[in-house]
């Protein structure tokens, strides 16, 4: 599939998380029907390791999503606890997006 691009010009949410103590900003900018088409992590501490890893999932996650993949079965199939809460910061933006739009990211 091709790859969908998102307009150059568009608006965007973002909203503070923390997981495992580590503190982390997500950024999240949709398509004009409202499905997410990105997401954007960082972590306090700039070029760190969660830093690094947190973006890198991030893109991995947008690239996969503007090539057409269903964000929701990345969402369900991210680390969790025993509780089932999510281990990482991408599984906890996306509960949290899921959370807020009642169900699905």
């Amino acid at each position: 599939m091709k790859r969908q691009r998102l307009p150059e010009r568009r608006g965007s949410i973002s909203f503070d998380l923390e997981v495992s103590g580590l503190r982390y900003t997500a950024t999240v900018s949709r398509f004009a029907d409202g499905r997410i088409g990105e997401i954007f992590l960082n972590n306090g501490k700039i070029n760190s390791q969660a830093d690094t890893a947190a973006r890198d999932a991030a893109i991995a996650f947008s690239f996969a999503i503007q090539h057409g993949a269903d964000p929701e079965p990345i969402r369900r199939a991210l680390s969790r606890d025993s509780q089932g809460r999510a281990c990482g910061p991408l599984g906890a933006a996306l509960d949290r997006i899921a959370t807020e739009e009642g169900g699905e990211a």
